[in-house]
């Protein structure tokens, strides 16, 4: 009894370890132990109190292990906690990047269909106006088709031996000259246009005169015609701009003649006849474009490119631009003698003359003389 209270004490002092303790059960092997006590190693039985003992050192333990367990489970839901919140953040971001995304495309989208409506009404405009063109430039090509037409007629029939004189009104006879009202809107050609009944109109005979072919003047023609052009830089015009244009259309007013060569030159001069109540009063103080100033009472005034006081029958006209200038009949041969001479070579390179080559070339010598006589105060009296 003393060895059993002596443990007993020993043992309620050290308390068990934890993790060790014996199975209440025993094993499918062991042997039933006897109810009324325990044995030990000396064959002394252990009394009841033992078991209980053993049996309180397992509660504990097992209420250490739940501790210790509830402690893991803690730690493991904080991690759990904190790993939610980290992925919530996350969605949260991918949500905003997905709006953002959403909110770009419909701008994308809304942009592309403003600029495809934006692009369908500038085509839609252009067509119309490219429509309104091609319409526009149908009638003018019919307009253009029966002016060649009439051109081509009347070139024709104009040859140095027998020239047309509706087409070359200066050689008309003073008799038939008169007032032509057709005179009024000739743009650099000197001439209106005619129908062809003018054909019928009987040519007056022409004094015969003896010429010769200048072989280096008929030379540069040759070359000119095979590839004609109106660029002043090839020989044959470079000849004629610096012996006969040139000195042709030089007047006083420097500045004035400038333009006059440059509107012969862009086919965009006008020549129209004036009535003697619209021709300003002669006076030495008159305008040089020959304005209207209330006196009515007589036909002289200064011409606008001579400076000079003359009888102004016409009036010249330098594009479109409203503004009009009054010249002497000299200054208007001189400035028709230019112009028939481009209207004829402009007709050469459009391909309406059909004539053998040195016929084309004595007009053109003709109209070089007649720009010559006219440089030099020679014209007709129609004038």
């Amino acid at each position: 009894m003393l060895r059993g209270q002596v443990s007993l004490e020993e043992e309620s002092q050290n308390p068990p370890t934890v993790g060790h303790w014996k199975t209440l059960m025993p094993s499918k092997g062991d042997k039933e132990e006897p109810e009324g006590g325990c044995q030990d190693a000396g064959g002394v039985h252990v009394p009841q109190s033992m078991e209980q003992l053993n049996v309180s050192r397992l509660r504990s333990s097992s209420v250490e292990i739940r501790e210790k367990g509830s402690e893991f489970l803690r730690d493991e839901l904080h991690k759990a906690q904190k790993e939610l919140k980290l992925k919530d953040k996350e969605c949260e971001r991918l949500s905003k990047v997905r709006e953002q995304l959403e909110q770009e495309l419909e701008e994308l989208t809304a942009s592309l269909f403003e600029e495809a409506h934006k692009m369908v009404r500038e085509a839609n405009t252009k067509q119309a106006a490219a429509e309104k063109q091609l319409r526009e430039a149908r009638g003018k090509i019919d307009m253009l088709q029966a002016e060649v037409t009439a051109l081509k007629t009347l070139v024709i029939t104009s040859t140095p031996s027998s020239p047309n004189r509706e087409l070359h009104p200066q050689l008309q006879s003073p008799s038939k000259a008169g007032f032509r009202k057709g005179h009024g809107r000739n743009k650099s050609t000197s001439s209106a246009m005619v129908s062809a009944a003018s054909q019928n109109v009987a040519p007056e005979p022409v004094s015969r005169e003896c010429r010769e072919v200048d072989s280096i003047l008929f030379a540069e023609f040759q070359a000119w015609k095979e590839s004609p052009t109106l660029d002043k830089s090839c020989s044959f015009l470079d000849r004629i701009y610096r012996e006969d244009v040139g000195p042709c259309l030089d007047f006083t007013k420097q500045e004035l003649s400038e333009l006059v060569r440059v509107a012969v030159e862009q086919n965009t001069l006008t020549i129209e006849p004036v009535a003697s109540q619209t021709v300003p009063v002669g006076k030495v103080a008159a305008e040089d474009c020959g304005g209207p100033n209330g006196f009515r009472s007589q036909i002289v005034t200064k011409c606008a490119l001579s400076g000079l006081p003359r009888t102004c029958k016409h009036r010249i006209m330098l594009g479109d631009s409203g503004n009009y200038y009054y010249i002497s009949p000299s200054c208007r041969a001189r400035i028709t003698a230019v112009c028939n001479f481009f209207t004829y070579i402009r007709y050469i390179q459009q391909g309406l003359v059909r004539q053998d080559v040195e016929l084309m070339y004595w007009e053109v010598m003709r109209l070089r003389r007649e720009m010559s006589l006219a440089k030099l105060g020679f014209y007709p009296s129609e004038m």
